[in-house]
């Protein structure tokens, strides 16, 4: 495997999805916001109760590392949750995961499709920095007065 993916590798992927019409207020596009932010914050402060709190029952993720290699899909939230309790027991460092450039491609009271980049860094040793970039596609579903993801997809630009 490569080390890092060629350049515009991603495009297939995002424009795989259409984008459809944004039906939804600032408000509730800044519900969804929140859910992203939630799952990111959830996943560097290894908490799994809020990583389980907004994921669906039914959720699934799929990665594509470099470009090159397939992982998952991992189905379901138990399986997501165990899938992530393993690579925190992998891990040395101290992780953030930013998202940027968020854009919503689609959404309604329902369901909302969103792209964001992300800027994974690590402070490790004394020092930080970025150890991956790379592209995530959210579907999220609205059920019992929160947003929660649904479908996660990653794609990264280097293996790390």
């Amino acid at each position: 495997m490569s080390t890092k993916a060629v350049a515009g590798w991603g495009s297939t992927y995002l424009a795989a999805i259409d984008p459809g019409e944004v039906a939804l207020d600032a408000g509730e596009q800044f519900a969804v916001r929140q859910a992203l932010v939630r799952y990111a914050f959830a996943l560097d402060q290894h908490d799994l109760a809020a990583l389980e709190g907004v994921l669906t029952e039914d959720a699934t993720w799929t990665f594509k590392i470099a470009g090159e290699t397939d992982l998952g899909p991992v189905a379901g939230r138990v399986a997501i949750l165990e899938f992530v309790r393993q690579a925190w027991d992998a891990e040395t460092d101290q992780r953030r995961h930013n998202l940027v450039n968020v854009v919503f491609r689609s959404a309604d009271s329902g369901r909302a499709v969103v792209h964001a980049y992300l800027l994974l860094t690590s402070n490790a040793g004394g020092g930080s920095g970025v150890i991956a970039t790379g592209f995530f596609t959210f579907r999220l579903e609205h059920a019992g007065g929160e947003w929660r993801i649904a479908d996660l997809f990653l794609g990264t630009d280097n293996a790390w």
